[in-house]
């Protein structure tokens, strides 16, 4: 009887060691995370309970720790993998793929009271440059023909790829910022302050702001043409909302990307991207960006096209002729 029993937990065991769904593990970038959050839902209703895929977001610096210490199969960008970051997963043996899956424009908003529509690329650099702490506090200090109101600033974390890539772009180096703003790798965070706050201005991602049209204010970016052009799918298309467009990716384990689901998951990702990103209001990459991609992928083509490069002003043509050099 004995025997038996023993028996018969083992099998139970085995048995409910077989149910358990294999586990896909994502992190990374708040922005990438709508994305991502879609295809995971749409993924595991085709795998019926088989898989299970935890999407989380710590910003792109974030992930990227976790993803260099192995702890997560996926890590979501919202810019190229950096020159330090390259050399801590290659210390840790850890070798990728750089799969690109979208464009994103980074959205300079304000509370729906200020009048103001558009703002230059000096005029944010005089507000966000480390100089300016201390010193730069109504955005009267800015421009004498602005308002002697109090500014508030509100924007990304240190940890995010948004924060990295605003501030090169505006500042002109990376993390190069003032300390006294609200800071949150939840953009959610950064819209509810900015929109309770009418002294504010903040900067998210397209679709934060798309989604929030209706409690915060897109300003329009004077580009380097000149012009205020406000983000919309074609201004991000056509490069001339510049320099705050940019490319999103994933990045894969390769030693995780020989497991089937894995492999599943990320062909499904390519596949239906076109479809799904821009239902999470973001721009789609072209087909020919998607089919390149997958390419790679199965092709073993392993590594970064950017050489620790943040890739500031990058057009999608750009983009296509970079990855297609792989």
């Amino acid at each position: 009887m004995k025997l038996l029993s023993l028996v018969a937990t083992l099998a139970f065991a085995v048995s409910a060691l077989a149910a358990e769904p294999k586990l896909i593990k994502i992190d990374g970038s708040s922005t990438v995370y709508p994305i991502t959050e879609a295809m995971a839902e749409e993924f595991q209703a085709a795998q019926k309970g088989a898989v299970k895929v935890t999407a989380a977001f710590s910003g792109t610096g974030g992930g990227f720790k976790k993803f260099c210490r192995n702890e997560i199969e996926v890590s979501g960008a919202s810019r190229p993998i950096t020159q330090s970051e390259v050399e801590i997963c290659r210390a840790a043996g850890i070798k990728y793929y750089e799969l690109p899956v979208a464009f994103d424009a980074t959205v300079v908003v304000v509370h729906p009271s200020n009048k103001m529509t558009q703002i230059t690329v000096e005029e944010l650099k005089k507000m966000w440059a480390p100089e300016a702490q201390g010193k730069i506090k109504t955005w009267a200090d800015v421009n004498p023909a602005w308002p002697k109101m109090d500014l508030k600033l509100y924007g990304a974390g240190a940890d995010s790829g948004t924060f990295d890539y605003f501030t090169e772009a505006i500042v002109g180096k990376a993390k190069s910022s003032r300390g006294d703003y609200t800071a949150s790798e939840d953009d959610n965070i950064l819209v509810k302050g900015v929109s309770g706050d009418k002294g504010a201005l903040g900067f998210v991602p397209l679709a934060y702001y798309m989604e929030n049209k209706n409690k915060i204010k897109a300003l329009a970016i004077v580009n380097k043409q000149g012009k205020a052009t406000l983000p919309t799918k074609e201004t991000v298309e056509n490069a001339s909302y510049n320099p705050l467009s940019r490319p999103l990716f994933i990045y894969v384990n390769a030693e995780a990307a020989k497991r089937t689901e894995v492999k599943d998951f990320v062909t499904m990702y390519l596949k239906s991207a076109a479809e799904i990103v821009p239902q999470v209001k973001y721009i789609a990459l072209p087909k020919k960006a998607y089919e390149t991609a997958t390419e790679h992928f199965n092709k073993g083509k392993l590594g970064t096209v950017f050489q620790g490069h943040a890739g500031i002003g990058m057009t999608i043509e750009e983009l296509l002729k970079k990855e297609a050099a792989l």
